[in-house]
């Protein structure tokens, strides 16, 4: 079996930047595991791409794209369409994870708390708050918590505009939940473990995620035993209901404020996971005591043993 590996990175979307630590991180891993690995930048020349994937004659295809047209569903298309095997998930599951409505109606169907929230458009800020405060604002269909926003009580000013917001297209509106961030990787249908990110100011934004220091992990979380469990099958539930391959991680918030209701509450699937330095999956895997080679080289033999499968 040939051991030439394509490894897409950068891309255009708002997680361009995200892309390429991710991607050249799992460049050098999937190296020192013995994989002949080509890196290729991605733009928006869609000819100069298909001629950069047919040069390098990959048995697979490392999908590092982060956000639209990495993760939705476009580019899988597209390695579809020219017959490469490629890591991470399909077509259909990268396009629902994404659009972050569909997947909390798909797996809520599957018996996963999901929390309330609804989809409008920039303008209908302006007319007044679409729930209770405190709310979250957030695109629809964009990850790392890029254009996240959140409404407390008292806030004089709601961001309405695109320069304001950060990000364009649809909005989802969710019920703020208080107390703990949680996230559940999930390789092979199998949740590997349970971290709490705590960030030392504010909330887990984009700056918490992907600044040093800004944001402690705490793995395994320390949270009841029994909510540990409820997050990992949590995770693997919805992994299933959404058809993910691959690696994936999902979202969840822990209300143990003393005035919450002490419930678990799934907030998306990453079907795309951050592959860097300070990236979730790979840190839950050391947990297990996998090395980040071994985890890149499992991404590339588990793409190849789905497409022998299928």
């Amino acid at each position: 079996m040939s051991r030439k590996v394509a490894l897409l990175k950068g891309g255009v979307s708002a997680e361009r930047e995200v892309s390429l630590w991710s991607g050249e991180a799992c460049a050098k891993a999937l190296r020192e595991a013995g994989y002949d690995v080509t890196e290729i930048d991605v733009s928006k020349d869609i000819p100069r791409l298909i001629k950069q994937l047919q040069d390098a004659e990959p048995a697979v295809v490392f999908n590092a794209l982060h956000g639209r047209w990495g993760e939705d569903g476009c580019v899988q298309g597209l390695l579809e369409l020219l017959g490469l095997t490629y890591t991470h998930s399909g077509v259909l599951s990268s396009a629902l994870a994404m659009h972050k409505e569909r997947a909390k109606m798909i797996v809520s169907q599957v018996g996963v708390r999901v929390s309330e929230s609804l989809t409008i458009q920039a303008s209908a800020l302006a007319k007044g708050d679409p729930l209770p405060r405190p709310y979250v604002i957030k695109p629809l269909s964009e990850g790392s918590s890029v254009g996240v926003h959140i409404v407390f009580e008292g806030d004089n000013h709601i961001a309405t505009t695109r320069a304001e917001l950060g990000f364009d297209g649809d909005i989802m509106v969710e019920r703020y939940i208080p107390g703990r961030e949680l996230t559940v990787a999930v390789m092979g249908g199998k949740a590997l473990a349970v971290t709490e990110l705590a960030p030392k100011q504010g909330f887990y934004s984009y700056e918490a995620k992907y600044t040093d220091g800004k944001t402690e992990h705490i793995v395994p979380a320390q949270i009841p035993e029994e909510v540990y469990q409820e997050a990992l099958d949590a995770a693997e539930k919805a992994h299933q209901a959404l058809g993910c391959n691959g690696v994936s991680r999902s979202d969840f918030r822990y209300d143990d404020t003393p005035k919450g209701d002490g419930k678990l509450y799934y907030l998306e699937t990453n079907t795309q996971p951050g592959m860097s330095s300070l990236s979730l999956v790979p840190e839950q895997a050391r947990y297990l005591d996998m090395s980040f080679p071994e985890l890149c080289g499992w991404m590339v033999e588990d793409a190849l043993q789905s497409r022998e499968e299928s």
